[in-house]
């Protein structure tokens, strides 16, 4: 991929940036290099690497979902200033 002082103008545009131009020049040669050592990742051989592998072995540790009861849904809006339709009325924030 090449990067051109037209490309950064262009990602500066879409990111609302104002650059000069010193800061386009360099912007221009840092994502060179960072694009340039990325693209040496594409000549690692990855046909034996399993998608998502880790460096060392991980274990999704979940708990089982298990239903328990919950609160008294009455009990609880007692302590609403106001409440209707099993809720809590809060005033309209938005139009």
């Amino acid at each position: 991929m090449e990067i051109t002082i037209e490309t950064i103008e262009h990602v500066a545009s879409l990111a609302r940036l104002s650059l000069k131009e010193d800061e386009k020049i360099r912007l221009t040669s840092d994502l060179k290099n960072i694009i340039s050592y990325v693209e040496k990742l594409n000549e690692l051989d990855t046909s034996n690497i399993k998608p998502m592998e880790h460096v060392i072995p991980m274990k999704n540790v979940l708990r089982e979902d298990i239903v328990n009861a919950s609160y008294d849904r009455n009990e609880i809006l007692k302590n609403a200033h106001e409440s209707g339709e099993g809720g809590f009325k809060v005033p309209k924030v938005v139009e």
